[in-house]
């Protein structure tokens, strides 16, 4: 049985948020995973490597996101996994999910000030 690490977010509280806030949050754990991986950190890197993982596929289990946007969360799931157990992988391929990752966290920034300042999501 797996155990949930992100209690709030499975109760329900994931799907409220928009796809960009969704992936903001994922791109937290994705970093705290490579640079605890590069640290050689293995207990922080499992943590932030599970958390990810959850938030991942709860992304890809959100109902609004189906086709085009699910098959990408799966495809950056799979670019995640890959990165720390494909032999191919070169170590260098984080910074490619970093890029990746810091769009979405970078945009979810702008959607909470704009909400903040009574602009709305749209604005």
């Amino acid at each position: 049985m797996t155990r949930t690490l992100h209690r709030q977010a499975a109760a329900g509280a994931w799907d409220r948020l928009e796809l960009v806030e969704q992936l903001g949050n994922v791109g937290s754990e994705v970093e705290r995973a490579i640079r605890a991986h590069a640290a050689g950190r293995t207990k922080r890197f499992e943590g932030a490597f599970e958390r990810a993982l959850e938030l991942l596929d709860l992304t890809a289990a959100d109902p609004r996101w189906r086709g085009h946007r699910c098959q990408e969360i799966l495809r950056a799931r799979e670019e995640f996994c890959r990165l720390f157990f494909d032999p191919e992988v070169a170590p260098d391929s984080a910074e490619g999910l970093r890029k990746y990752f810091f769009g979405f966290g970078h945009a979810a920034r702008m959607l909470h000030y704009r909400r903040r300042s009574g602009a709305g999501p749209h604005s």
